[in-house]
């Protein structure tokens, strides 16, 4: 008995990524693909699939929208989030939406087809790599422990300056500073660096805010 996966994303590349994926694993059939809500409500209703993939961002609107719509209406329907930007804020909203997996797009393929197994068998079991980190940050009150360096990387950060001034600056390896803004990253539950200043200026750990991260 297969699986059958509806695969919604605008990216055509990544949907035939993901299908070949999918076919080389044998218990799952991807019965089709949308680049749209409204060819992936339409799609829903015509092929009633064990899963669905849903990107974030799509032309006409939120895949988190459509994901919550799409729970509504299904309890038993396994739905993976699928995004560009992993931060906290996004894990939780899929949360919300009801999701079963939440997987960055810079995963490896077969993450994805796990969390579609994942999802196939308990749809309504929430699952995400960083879960149990994310959950730490949002009941921390006082936010994540920064070291001194991390705490002179951020402020440069918030300045605007790039990896290569940033160096500079504190007379370290590029190398080195890129493994900081890494760490700062997993720390604040970013995966950018916008995200990141956003993240630090709630959590207090900027004074000011920046033009730049608008």
């Amino acid at each position: 008995m297969t699986t059958s996966v509806l695969l919604i994303d605008d990216h055509e590349l990544i949907r035939q990524g993901l299908r070949r994926a999918f076919e080389r694993t044998g218990d799952f059939e991807v019965i089709g693909e949308a680049g749209t809500i409204a060819e992936a409500t339409r799609l829903l209703a015509l092929t009633n699939p064990d899963v669905a993939i849903f990107d974030v961002r799509l032309p006409d609107g939120s895949g988190l929208d459509a994901a919550r719509k799409a729970r509504e209406q299904s309890d038993d329907l396994g739905i993976v989030i699928l995004t560009m930007y992993a931060g906290d804020e996004q894990l939780f909203e899929a949360l919300d939406a009801g999701a079963s997996a939440f997987v960055p797009k810079n995963s490896p393929s077969e993450e994805v087809v796990e969390a579609a197994r994942h999802a196939a068998s308990n749809p309504r079991a929430f699952s995400a790599n960083d879960l149990a980190e994310a959950m730490k940050r949002k009941m921390s009150p006082t936010g994540p422990k920064l070291s001194p360096r991390e705490k002179e990387v951020l402020a440069l950060l918030a300045e605007g300056l790039g990896v290569a001034q940033i160096s500079q600056q504190l007379f370290i390896s590029e190398s080195t500073t890129k493994t900081h803004i890494s760490k700062l990253y997993e720390k604040l539950g970013a995966s950018n660096r916008a995200q990141a200043l956003m993240s630090a200026l709630r959590m207090g750990l900027l004074k000011t805010e920046n033009d730049d991260i608008v």
